[in-house]
């Protein structure tokens, strides 16, 4: 299990924004602005350090709710595209397990239904900064994705009770405090709430090179399966069902054309995922874990195995080759 967490790209240059003195900062914690991971402890110790030298008390919560669209993650962004809230907790959680040591759980109990974040490395309590930023952030992907204020039932916090009416009055709920852990409670009925359908395509925005190319040619039937697939892939397994519902056949009748095409579903999934696979390692820097999750692939395993069935090595080692 990796214990390396991606280092969001505009983090210090968002933290700065807020008043921080990035190079102070970093100094303190023994890191520096190159760094593209953190580990665990890294991970930790930038979050108390963070605590101690910012200028404000919210500076967590800033960091969760003032993200604009053009600064998510992939995780966020694949989430954003979810029909539902759960869906994109799913989202969540499968890039979390692919990417780095952390664990998303959702638990329902009741009409109720806890979220919990937890570092597997991690040694002793997590930073107050860090729940805050990710419970905030939680908050404002489902307030941005489905046009609607998300309420918490309530925070429960593992930590002795502090800035209370600033939590409370961020959140609209109550805080509880001295839990055994840090977790945050929606309605149950709050994770079917659908998202709006999202403009633009997360394909789109990674490879624009490759869907101008695409709109240079007329698209054969297949052609057209590809395009369903790239549009939906964004962070989930795309099944036939799916791709059958956009072009208004049945999975039956998509299946037959493909074959008087001489291809088949399976065969355009695979080589969607190549090329993807091919072009994402050679054009940007997401992580092998971040494009695994990007063409739905439920372990990092997996899509190493197809990666070998496809260029006879491994990701890392065809992305060396390109860039020597």
């Amino acid at each position: 299990m990796s214990d390396l967490v991606p280092v969001p790209p505009d983090l210090f240059r968002r933290v700065a924004a807020l008043g921080v003195d990035i190079p102070d900062l970093l100094e303190r914690v023994g890191l520096s602005t190159a760094q593209s991971t953190f580990s665990t402890a890294e991970q930790m110790a930038f979050w108390r350090t963070l605590a101690e030298v910012a200028p404000h008390r919210d500076i967590g919560l800033r960091l969760g709710s003032e993200k604009t669209a053009d600064q998510r993650n992939l995780a966020e962004i694949a989430a954003s595209h979810a029909a539902t809230v759960e869906e994109a907790l799913q989202r969540i959680a499968r890039y979390k397990r692919l990417v780095c040591a952390e664990r998303v759980t959702v638990a329902r109990q009741g009409d109720e239904a806890s979220i919990q974040f937890r570092w597997v490395h991690a040694r002793g309590p997590i930073p107050h900064l860090l729940v805050e930023c990710v419970f905030a952030a939680v908050v404002k992907l489902v307030h941005d994705a489905s046009g609607s204020a998300l309420v918490p039932r309530r925070i429960e916090l593992a930590r002795r009770r502090a800035d209370a009416a600033l939590l409370e009055g961020h959140f609209g709920c109550t805080v509880a405090f001295d839990e055994p852990q840090d977790r945050l409670v929606l309605a149950s009925e709050d994770l079917a709430r659908r998202f709006r359908p999202q403009r633009g395509e997360i394909y789109a925005q990674l490879l624009p090179s490759l869907e101008a190319a695409l709109d240079d040619r007329t698209p054969t039937f297949p052609d057209e399966v590809r395009d369903v697939l790239r549009r939906h892939m964004v962070g989930d397994a795309v099944t036939i069902a799916r791709v059958a519902r956009d072009l208004a056949l049945t999975p039956r009748t998509l299946q037959r054309r493909l074959s008087k095409e001489g291809t088949s579903y399976h065969a355009l999934l695979d080589e969607v995922r190549r090329d993807t696979a091919l072009r994402l390692l050679e054009a940007t820097s997401l992580t092998e874990g971040e494009i695994a999750f990007f063409l739905g692939f439920e372990e990092l395993n997996s899509f190493t195995r197809a990666f070998r069935t496809w260029e006879g090595t491994t990701p890392r080692r065809w992305r060396t080759s390109r860039a020597a």
